[in-house]
C-alpha cells in the first residue's frame, strides 16, 4: 500500500534497541505518531480512539527533519488493529512519488470543525480513522483517506481533492455547509 503524508499528529514518541553498545541503535529507532490537544499549555495525548502512525529511520525517515517528510509518498502495511490500538506502519520511503492508495491526513477542530465521531456518515466509508484525541471542544484526529474520501465536521463537509498535475498530492477542500 502507498501513503503520502499530509501532516503529523502532535505527539511523538520513539523507541531504540535495548543495546547501549549497538552502534547501530539510533539508526534502527522507530518513531510513532499520534493526535493529541493542549491542555495547560501543553500538548497530550487524550485518546478516545487509540492508535499510532509507526516511521523506521532505517526506512528513510529523517526524526530531525519530519516536515521534510510532507508530501513524500511511503510504502506502507495495510492497516490494522494490534493490542487494541490502530496501527499503520510506514515502511520505507519511496525515492520518487508515485499515485498513492490513501493519504495520512490530520484533522484539528480548531480548523476544520469539531467531528462527530461514532454518529452516522461522519466520513465516507473508505476512510480509516486512525487516532482520536479530544479534550472538551479540542479534537484532533488522524486519518487514512482515499482520494474523495470525505470528512463531515459542524462546520459542513471536507473533500480530500488531488492536486492538478501532482496526483501524489491531495488536501482537504471546504465544500458545502452542514444543513441545520
Amino acid at each position: 500500500m502507498l501513503v503520502t503524508v499530509t501532516g503529523f499528529g502532535s505527539v511523538w514518541r520513539r523507541k531504540f534497541a535495548n543495546n547501549e553498545s549497538d552502534p547501530r541503535r539510533f539508526a534502527r529507532g522507530a518513531y510513532y505518531n499520534t493526535t493529541g490537544v493542549e491542555i495547560g499549555g501543553t500538548v497530550r495525548q487524550r485518546p478516545r480512539i487509540a492508535g499510532y502512525a509507526r516511521f523506521n529511520a532505517c526506512g528513510g525517515f529523517d526524526p530531525h527533519h519530519p516536515g521534510r517528510m510532507i508530501g513524500r509518498v511511503f510504502e506502507c502495511a495495510d492497516p490494522c488493529v494490534w493490542q487494541g490500538e490502530n496501527k499503520l506502519l510506514f515502511r520505507r520511503v519511496l525515492p520518487k512519488p508515485e499515485k498513492p492508495d490513501g493519504f495520512l491526513i490530520v484533522v484539528h477542530s480548531a480548523l476544520h470543525g469539531v467531528l462527530t465521531v461514532g454518529s452516522t456518515d461522519w466520513r465516507s466509508a473508505d476512510t480509516w480513522l486512525i487516532s482520536f484525541s479530544e479534550c472538551g471542544d479540542q479534537q484532533q484526529a488522524m486519518l487514512l483517506m482515499p482520494m474523495y474520501g470525505w470528512i463531515h465536521t459542524r462546520l459542513g463537509r471536507f473533500v480530500l481533492e488531488p492536486e492538478v498535475g501532482r496526483p501524489w498530492t491531495a488536501r482537504l477542500v471546504f465544500v458545502s455547509v452542514e444543513p441545520e
